[in-house]
């Protein structure tokens, strides 16, 4: 009885320690990183940013930005573009050239109101709210 109080305690105080290490908040346009901060610039140069969140979980840190027009981009801890996400039609520079051509030809009268990158490759979703995965090359897998 008295060994199995001590593991919960030290289980709790592990998990208490790992959790703290959890952080969330919102910091100025300036402390995005540089890379970041350019790809605001090249592709939504009209857009004013509203908030910025830094999230750091564990070893990740990401950025979470939200422009006034409706758009949620997400980027890694170095500034590079993990995930863009609209309320209407994302520019067509933030989609990568082989998935906008695929949706292009493939469903012309939609457009594309979200795009993310992961490890496993990339997703859109359409203003028809259908799901498209391809791989990281921007080849079509399948429909989600």
């Amino acid at each position: 009885m008295k060994k199995t109080t001590r593991l919960m305690t030290v289980c709790s105080i592990l998990m208490l320690a790992f959790t703290s290490c959890d952080k969330t908040s919102v910091v100025g346009a300036d402390e995005l990183p540089k890379e970041a901060s350019m790809y605001l610039t090249q592709h939504f140069p009209a857009h004013e940013v509203t908030q910025v969140v830094k999230e750091r979980d564990d070893m990740k840190t990401t950025y979470e930005v939200y422009l006034a027009e409706g758009y949620q981009l997400e980027f890694g801890k170095k500034g590079e573009i993990r995930s863009v996400e609209g309320v209407a039609k994302l520019p067509d520079s933030t989609v990568p050239a082989p998935i906008l051509d695929y949706v292009k030809t493939q469903y012309p009268d939609m457009f594309v109101v979200s795009w993310e990158l992961d490890d496993r490759g990339q997703e859109v979703r359409l203003s028809n709210r259908m799901e498209l995965k391809f791989d990281r090359n921007g080849n079509f897998l399948m429909i989600d």
